[in-house]
């Protein structure tokens, strides 16, 4: 099997390096890549949201199996332009990606399910934000309605920031989704679904705020883990079968079945777990670290997806022990990042082992040196017996990397690691 990637971050670099242990997949390509990916896959130009230009190029490597890795291609309906060329292509069709690029869309479809999600209100003029906010706090949570990167989400107990990020929102001619607060600690969880046949993956958890502590700005993810010691086998049962399968039997009712990556990220309160989001495609950092962990061919499940064949294939198997992954990111990441600064240290093994270089927002100069070219530049998966010899491994790898100006947060899954989570009572 020959299997293209398209897409150019870390998510993509840890996808190719799993691709390539699998005996069934003969080549790996890459489109458009970026430089450390180009050190494990042949890379090639493409612009990823352009469903005519990655057809031409499927076409031209004579791909088995196209993998679509970032959301904004499969909103603009990249894998059914794929899959109409007669190409298995893994990620959802347009109409199916609009579960993550329309919050509203989610939340009927979730209504519908009766999946427990937060209340919400959309407000799509300037005169309706003040009434709107104020059926809402003391914790705002205030979204763009479509795409964002994981930055158009503002949480806060202070109302005048919620109304400015509103406002911003507006002026943009974005939609406002007003949510009510979830609380409980957040699990995020990749499904692979092929119609109403659901196959959880590892469950993880992000680190979404900038600063240690979870302080600071919204950012796509600064880190993550896998698995969750603190979450009971009885959750994860649950959020299968209350939450995931009922939305994928929900598409299919509505006549858009979904194909790929669902992602659910919920929140698990006192009533049980709620949704946060549903995503249409593998999340970046969490995928870092659950296939760092995956023990199955990758390319057998995701063609099987593909092909509406999921249900035919073994359970993934997965390694014993936990992976962490840390981002290092660039000077004044989330706002506008600095790029071009040169970047040490930083060489991906391919092996997967003790810990692995991811590499995110990346290139190479002209005169070879590899220098930043992105807000999150790399990803550093720690693999170990348990989580703490994973944040060690992290770590450690993470301090042979020079990066000017660059910054990372120093707790990712120290909480965990400390026992400082736990799921609330009772929960289901």
């Amino acid at each position: 099997m020959r299997v293209l990637v398209i897409g150019s971050g870390a998510r993509e670099h840890a996808l190719v390096l799993a691709l390539r242990k699998d005996p069934a997949v003969s080549a790996v390509y890459a489109a458009p890549g970026n430089a450390g990916i180009a050190q494990h896959a042949e890379v090639r130009p493409v612009d990823a949201s352009s469903g005519a230009e990655v057809v031409e190029l499927a076409r031209e490597l004579s791909a088995d199996l196209v993998v679509v890795g970032p959301e904004v291609p499969l909103v603009l309906g990249v894998a059914d332009a794929v899959r109409e060329a007669g190409i298995a292509c893994f990620g959802p069709s347009a109409a199916a990606a609009r579960i993550e690029g329309s919050k509203a869309f989610a939340k009927d479809v979730m209504n519908t399910a009766g999946v427990r999600t937060a209340h919400s209100e959309i407000v799509d003029h300037p005169g309706e934000l003040d009434a709107a906010l104020d059926r809402f706090g003391p914790t705002w949570v205030v979204k763009d309605d479509g795409l964002a990167a994981g930055k158009g989400v503002v949480v806060t107990a202070d109302r005048s920031v919620a109304r400015e990020h509103g406002a911003e929102l507006l002026e943009q001619g974005h939609p406002v989704l007003l949510e009510s607060f979830l609380d409980g600690p957040e699990v995020s969880l990749f499904c692979l679904v092929d119609g109403e046949t659901v196959v959880p993956l590892l469950p993880a958890q992000d680190h979404k705020r900038v600063g240690d502590g979870d302080t600071g700005p919204n950012t796509g993810g600064m880190g993550a883990y896998t698995p969750l010691p603190w979450l009971p086998a009885e959750t994860l049962t649950a959020i299968v079968d209350d939450v995931v399968k009922p939305v994928a039997a929900e598409m299919v009712r509505r006549g858009v079945p979904f194909s790929g990556l669902l992602y659910a990220g919920l929140a698990i309160g006192q009533a049980g777990p709620a949704v946060v989001e549903f995503n249409c495609r593998f999340g970046d950092p969490e995928t870092q670290a659950v296939l760092a962990m995956l023990d199955s061919p990758l390319g057998e499940l995701l063609n099987a997806t593909a092909t509406g064949t999921l249900d035919r294939v073994a359970a993934p198997r997965w390694k014993d022990g936990s992976a962490v992954t840390v981002v290092l990111a660039a000077e004044n990441y989330p706002a506008r990042p600095r790029t071009g600064d040169v970047i040490t240290g930083a060489e991906s093994s391919g092996t997967g082992t003790e810990s692995e270089v991811l590499h995110a927002g990346t290139a190479q100069r002209a005169d070879g040196a590899l220098v930043s070219a992105g807000g999150r530049v790399l990803a550093i998966v720690g693999q170990g017996a348990d989580l703490e010899e994973a944040r060690k491994n992290a770590y450690d790898r993470l301090a042979t990397v020079k990066l000017p100006g660059g910054h990372f947060r120093t707790d990712i899954a120290l909480a965990a690691t400390e026992g400082r989570i736990s799921v609330p009572t009772p929960a289901v």
